[in-house]
């Protein structure tokens, strides 16, 4: 879109729209929604927390500690354990049998 403002307008509409679709439905069919800022959730490693700065093009996670993961599977990885910290399903990482990361839900009511 030419008009910038009309473009972000239009683009912070249809969130705005969709969060309240997804709390709806959550209520409706009595399920717990949890808005989580995703600001440097690609930039964050899970292994550790540090901010690992990256361009858009770079398309891997590659953290000192030693952590490498696809940077949009870790973004959500990183949302997902934000929004469960604290809360009865609670976010909980492990190395499985292969000795990769696993990440599960623990605790009742997960869905």
């Amino acid at each position: 879109m030419r008009n910038r403002k009309l473009a972000k307008s239009i683009n912070d509409a249809g969130w705005s729209q969709l969060r309240k679709w997804i709390e709806y439905f959550g209520i409706k069919y009595g399920r717990l929604t949890i808005a989580v800022n995703p600001a440097y959730t690609s930039q964050e490693c899970l292994n550790c927390g540090r901010l690992v700065k990256k361009s858009l093009s770079v398309r891997t996670h590659v953290c000192l500690c030693g952590y490498i993961e696809d940077r949009d599977k870790m973004a959500a990885l990183n949302i997902l354990k934000k929004a469960t910290i604290g809360h009865i399903g609670s976010w909980s990482s492990d190395l499985n049998a292969w000795g990769d990361l696993s990440s599960i839900l623990v605790g009742r009511n997960t869905c």
